[in-house]
């Protein structure tokens, strides 16, 4: 998992979510947290995705907590 902050074995803070991500460009691979709405399975990211809008269907994992004091959240796939 180089890249991500690995998660806690003993929390549930850093899990896997499915989201609909904003992003202009899929080439990022870690997103703010107000980019990322975090929905409830895969079939709902995949309905809410809109990539005229630039919203993508994602598996994310976080929020972790960034250097810089921002929350983030890691792309573990993008969905198609």
């Amino acid at each position: 998992m180089r890249g991500f902050v690995p998660p806690d074995p003993y929390t549930k803070v850093s899990e896997e979510h499915y989201a609909v991500v904003y992003v202009p460009k899929r080439s990022r691979n870690r997103f703010p947290k107000g980019c990322v709405e975090v929905v409830s399975s895969k079939k709902a990211a995949l309905e809410q995705a809109n990539s005229e809008n630039k919203l993508f269907a994602a598996i994310v994992l976080g929020p972790s907590k960034s250097s810089e004091g921002q929350y983030i959240y890691y792309l573990v796939e993008w969905l198609e």
